[in-house]
């Protein structure tokens, strides 16, 4: 290719009207982004308030990109992830989220998300990172982007610690599961996460029937086997 020609490809791209669906519980945050987007020559095809219209309005329209919240009402902002990942790989989504958590990022780039912009950068970034993202860049924060190289660096090579998105475990039952991974008795983890041992007890007892298995020692052994399957 010419160097005339790739300077008109990327001339064509420049110009190419991106299209966008903005989902976000909150009407007016929706409204100051789908202006702030639609100025900057950016076209909203679609809104959305809630996780499962999310999915549906995507799958439907098939935008360039996906600007989402990261907590929805109804089908939560994960698992809309997810869906959307599984079921087309044509939709670039990137979370606008309320909260800069680094570990709410982590979780939601694993679950497929392209980027994750806090929505306390403001506006003004957004049509340049969209744009950023439509040509195959990820948008994540310095912040952001220090905390997973943290995170690479401080996991095992054996998986331990890492918590798969396809869970059905939550938070609190996996820090459980990851002291008992540790070979910590029930007391041993009641007192690392100042609980009491009935609550530990209650929560290994959750951890096991979502498992599906009947002993800690079966469920130490399929917490290593989702580990493994969520490194490849």
């Amino acid at each position: 290719m010419s160097r005339s020609d790739t300077t008109a490809d990327q001339d064509r791209h420049a110009t190419r009207t991106l299209r966008v669906i903005v989902a976000d519980d909150d009407p007016l945050s929706r409204r100051a982004v789908r202006d702030a987007l639609q100025a900057a020559g950016i076209t909203v095809i679609a809104e959305a308030g809630d996780g499962r219209t999310t999915v549906e309005l995507t799958l439907h329209y098939v935008p360039d990109l996906l600007l989402m919240e990261a907590e929805l009402p109804g089908l939560g902002g994960l698992d809309a992830i997810r869906q959307i990942h599984e079921r087309t790989r044509d939709v670039r989504v990137i979370v606008h989220a309320r909260t800069d958590d680094p570990a709410v990022a982590l979780r939601c780039l694993r679950a497929g998300a392209a980027g994750y912009l806090p929505k306390s950068c403001g506006l003004e970034p957004l049509p340049r990172a969209l744009r950023a993202a439509d040509d195959g860049e990820a948008i994540v924060p310095r912040h952001v982007a220090a905390h997973l190289v943290d995170c690479l660096r401080r996991q095992r090579e054996d998986g331990a610690g890492l918590r798969p998105v396809r869970s059905p475990l939550t938070d609190r039952e996996w820090e459980v599961l990851d002291l008992l991974c540790g070979g910590l008795s029930t007391d041993e983890v009641a007192d690392q996460l100042v609980l009491t041992t009935e609550t530990v007890r209650s929560h290994i007892k959750h951890v096991l029937r979502k498992l599906g298995v009947s002993s800690r020692r079966q469920a130490v052994v399929v917490a290593r086997q989702m580990r493994e399957a969520a490194m490849y």
